[in-house]
């Protein structure tokens, strides 16, 4: 419980800038029928109609996310414009309590790192309560002159825009003081969420958005991220501080489904196989996503100081099981009602050894898989206490640990490599695992000081420094700089999968493991062998994935768990029982039937709408699709011995070249120009079977194909198929 004169005196001298009052309706099979647009800068607060196009096109989530945004900026936006948005969008499934993994938002806007749209599903409660407050997203647009907060009452209908001098920026200290504010009892506070971000949005591109949701055993809240692109450092250029929403009534009906009965058994049969199976195949309600540390191990696929390497020998000390002790409440935990994957964990009590908040006692939530990857494995930071705090520290400062894990092992190979040394960094001492050098290069960041503000432009523009100012190497930075797009690659080894570059590369807004995750499917299991197979596989699964995000669902119910007989199926990657399962809640709370078809129709039309914003945006071409070399073979003389007899193999039966008697170097030659050969056979196929030119521009028959042949997105693409 925080001190409530001290909140009363904050509250105070708070100045109400605008106020708008809106009816209360109920939502009809999912939806609401309107969005609601707040201008912080203008002041000006409105309902936007939501046409049956729209749903048709666009469906929910992302798709509204993505339209909102299209329409709200130009092809000369840049993300710190007033006019950039940041889009908060649930879908028609999203918000019901009754199917495990149904509480995701997605966020959209124009992303700080790549300059084209982002988007990222993110947990916790704002979404379904923002939904049920009476709409279907909110569109956050302009630029306020000081610090703002809005906030939606549900409860009231009121939405308010007010100026918030005295509350905290940092995440965890704001979001607590929110909760506490505008509840008017205890109880109540669970019925608030918070969007913030932090000193660590403000001062890099990397920023982070913190969802929050009130955790009763813990007495304070929980933060969730969506982490992805820098929509953290949108929002604090906008001057807001918080988004608040808050609403209370929460049950099965207000989804307004056209029948519960089927969501509640279909529930029900879920809710079974996940605690029945969990223990035996994931562990998510144990550890959550964490399991996977001592897997990717095994099979050489755990990022190891800046993907050089798949494997390490101390990888064993910031694997599931160490992780396992430090979670504290010993239960499942979820980020919405009704989730028994409950892979939400947290560490209590965590004291805290360094930056602002030193010898502070904290709950940190996590750490996930991509966290230990990113900001463990990668940069060799092998202490668990240490990947607690730089958890701790990118969560409440707004900061995307995956970025921060990926440009930190940058730094690092930069620095062992002499590209960086004491001087360039500011007597930072970036080496292998120096964990104590890197919180303070992420407090630096915060602060928007030293070496921190330019590790903090980001791997894409560092590259574009160091060789600028130091005289490095462009070509060998580029090489080593694992992003694509000007996004930094989330935690999986690509190298030996050439689907998985593919899912990483081929993406619309940068590599990210959201879309396609086919490292087993491809590299284990040798199941799609072919560049044909590979580009099916790259079809469905993307697409099938992006459908989550239309609905406002979570990934993970779906092939986390598998049923016991899964194995029996003809496809078992694709979980046939569990899709089937989403048709028919679709239907079951929308009224309207929907077959596989439909389903990836749904998603082809918003992938090549996005595809097409990327166009629009200026970028989106062949040329932008291609990998670092990194992410698809070995750069350096030691990355190729440490697999000597893996690639001197690949050379013998690939190419039918005796790598006997040649040097290292001229073998690295060799196998990077038939890698690259293989990624463009890779596009080709891939381009063909999504209906785009061999530039990766969607043609005009497609659109039609796909009923999403509207003037402007005509007119975009033609400009780009000559």
């Amino acid at each position: 419980m925080m001190d409530r004169k001290i909140l009363e005196d904050m509250k105070a001298k708070h100045r109400v800038l605008t106020e708008y009052s809106f009816a209360k309706k109920p939502l009809h099979r999912g939806y609401n029928n309107r969005t609601l647009y707040v201008n912080v800068g203008t002041l000006e607060i409105k309902e936007k109609p939501v046409s049956e196009e729209m749903k048709e096109k666009f469906v929910g989530g992302k798709g509204f996310g993505l339209r909102l945004l299209w329409d709200g900026v130009t092809e000369k936006t840049r993300w710190n414009d007033p006019e950039n948005e940041i889009n908060i969008a649930v879908g028609p499934v999203g918000g019901n309590t009754n199917y495990p993994g149904s509480g995701k938002s997605l966020v959209v806007s124009l992303s700080p790192l790549t300059d084209i749209p982002i988007d990222s599903n993110v947990g916790g409660h704002f979404g379904p309560y923002l939904k049920f407050s009476g709409f279907d997203a909110l569109e956050l647009q302009g630029k306020a002159e000081r610090d703002v907060i809005v906030y939606i009452d549900g409860n009231a209908g009121n939405v308010k825009i007010f100026e918030a001098p005295d509350e905290e920026t940092n995440s965890h200290l704001l979001a607590h003081q929110l909760h506490e504010m505008f509840a008017d009892n205890d109880n109540e506070r669970q019925h608030i969420s918070v969007v913030s971000a932090g000193k660590g949005a403000e001062n890099t591109l990397l920023g982070c958005l913190n969802f929050s949701l009130w955790d009763k055993r813990r007495n304070g809240p929980r933060l969730k991220q969506a982490g992805r692109g820098g929509i953290g450092t949108v929002l604090r250029d906008k001057k807001i501080k918080a988004v608040v929403v808050k609403f209370s009534g929460l049950n099965s009906l207000l989804n307004d489904p056209a029948d519960l009965k089927v969501i509640q058994e279909r529930g029900v049969k879920l809710h079974k196989e996940i605690v029945s199976l969990d223990s035996q195949q994931c562990r998510m309600r144990t550890c959550g996503t964490a399991h996977l540390v001592e897997i990717m191990n095994d099979y050489d696929l755990l990022p190891v100081m800046n993907f050089q390497y798949g494997q390490h020998p101390e990888a064993e000390k910031i694997n599931s099981h160490v992780w396992e002790k430090f979670f504290t409440q010993n239960v499942p935990e979820g980020c919405w009602y009704g989730c028994t994957m409950a892979c939400a964990h947290a560490v209590d009590g965590f004291l805290l050894k360094t930056g602002p908040y030193k010898g502070q006692r904290v709950v940190v939530d996590g750490p996930e898989y991509e966290t230990v990857g990113g900001c463990g494995s990668n940069p060799a930071i092998f202490n668990p206490e240490a990947v607690l705090e730089i958890n701790f520290y990118c969560d409440t400062y707004g900061i995307d640990t995956i970025s921060f894990g990926t440009l930190t092992a940058f730094v690092m190979e930069c620095y062992e490599r002499g590209i960086l040394n004491k001087e360039r960094t500011g007597g930072l001492e970036m080496t292998w695992g120096n964990w104590e050098a890197t919180l303070e290069m992420m407090h630096q960041m915060a602060r928007g000081e030293g070496f921190g503000k330019i590790a903090g432009l980001g791997i894409k523009k560092m590259e574009e420094y160091f060789a600028r100012h130091f005289g490095a190497d462009e070509g060998f930075l580029r090489d080593i700089g694992v992003q694509g797009k000007g996004l930094e690659q989330s935690e999986y080894m690509s190298k030996e999968s050439l689907a998985q570059q593919g899912g990483y590369y081929l993406t619309n807004k940068g590599p990210q493991h959201d879309e396609a995750w086919l490292i087993f499917m491809d590299m284990v299991n040798n199941m799609i062998p072919t560049f044909e197979k590979k580009a099916e596989a790259l079809h469905y699964f993307p697409m099938f994935r992006t459908w989550f995000g239309l609905q406002g669902l979570c990934k993970l119910p779906w092939n986390d768990i598998e049923p016991a007989d899964n194995a029996k199926h003809p496809e078992p990657n694709k979980v046939p029982e569990h899709v089937q399962n989403y048709l028919d809640i679709y239907e079951a709370v929308t009224g309207k039937g929907l077959d596989k078809e439909g389903m990836i129709l749904q998603s082809e039309r918003v992938y090549n709408f996005q595809r097409i914003f990327n166009l629009r945006m200026g970028h989106g071409k062949r040329n932008d699709d291609y990998p670092p070399y990194r992410a698809m073979g070995p750069v350096t003389k030691e990355e190729y011995e440490s697999r000597q007899e893996r690639y001197d193999g690949q050379l013998k039966e690939k190419l039918g070249v005796d790598p006997s008697g040649k040097s290292v170097e001229e073998k690295i030659k060799i196998l990077r120009e038939y890698k690259l050969k293989q990624y463009n056979g890779l596009i080709d196929a891939v381009y063909l079977r999504r209906g785009w030119s061999p530039e990766g521009v969607p043609t005009v028959e497609h659109l039609q194909k796909l009923g999403m042949d509207l003037p402007e997105l005509v007119e975009t693409v033609k400009k780009h198929l000559k």
